[in-house]
């Protein structure tokens, strides 16, 4: 079994070194994550430069790669090039904070594994649900277990899987749900500051609050306890729009 792991802390990331100390006994795990901090990349390649390859040499971190790059390129120089042979599985995190609802459409965790499912590999993102790393050897354990159940029950097509995990004690979560994602407000105002030279920035706001956090939702599971597993799927096509397209056109 071989594992492909990234994330979109950076490889200095604490989830990302827990993450990989609970599946090292599961499999071969190579790690190959990004230099710097990249969340929200989305699913950005580097297109305007060329990439870099590095290896860590010392701490918790001695044999991660690392790639100067976001991370769907690094999952994508992994599989195009890097690696000499394809991984079974590829996973991402464990991010810190959520990944729920709207969240999925600008997270590079999420990226990552959605550049391992493009290439036909199951793929897994795990978010912790709150910042600051609280109880992240609870996530890890929940982490590894559900890669044990893949590895004992494979799946039977293409799997795409957003793991969003509650920062408890591993004893406090009452267990699994299998969600949809929620609806989130829209994003709060950008904040709008002058620097030292006179001139106006702005930094993005906060996201919205959840709108949909009903029965059923990651929102909801996650809130109650539960770790949220959302099956993800790829086709944006508005299916449902075809024929008013179609008549709209004449």
């Amino acid at each position: 079994m071989h594992i492909l792991l990234a994330n979109d802390d950076g490889y200095l990331a604490p989830g990302l070194a827990v993450l990989h100390a609970a599946l090292a006994p599961l499999a071969r795990v190579t790690v190959i994550a990004p230099e710097q901090n990249h969340s929200g990349a989305s699913n950005s390649l580097t297109l305007q430069r060329p990439l870099s390859v590095y290896e860590a040499r010392e701490g918790v971190q001695k044999g991660f790669r690392f790639i100067n790059g976001t991370p769907t390129d690094c999952v994508h120089v992994a599989l195009t090039g890097l690696l000499d042979d394809m991984p079974d599985l590829v996973v991402s995190g464990i991010n810190q904070g959520q990944n729920m609802g709207e969240d999925v459409l600008y997270s590079g965790t999420v990226a990552a594994a959605i550049e391992g499912y493009l290439f036909g590999i199951p793929s897994i993102a795990f978010s912790q649900v709150n910042h600051g790393w609280e109880h992240l050897d609870a996530a890890a354990r929940v982490a590894r277990e559900i890669v044990e159940h893949v590895i004992a029950r494979p799946p039977t097509e293409p799997l795409l899987l957003n793991v969003n995990i509650p920062n408890l004690p591993y004893e406090h979560i009452r267990g699994h749900r299998a969600t949809r994602l929620g609806k989130r407000h829209p994003s709060q105002p950008v904040v709008v500051q002058v620097n030292p030279r006179g001139e106006t920035n702005y930094w993005i706001g906060p996201a919205g609050d959840a709108r949909d956090a009903s029965e059923g939702t990651d929102f909801h599971a996650t809130a109650n306890g539960y770790v949220s597993l959302t099956p993800l799927q790829l086709d944006l096509t508005h299916r449902g729009q075809l024929e008013k397209i179609e008549q709209w056109l004449g």
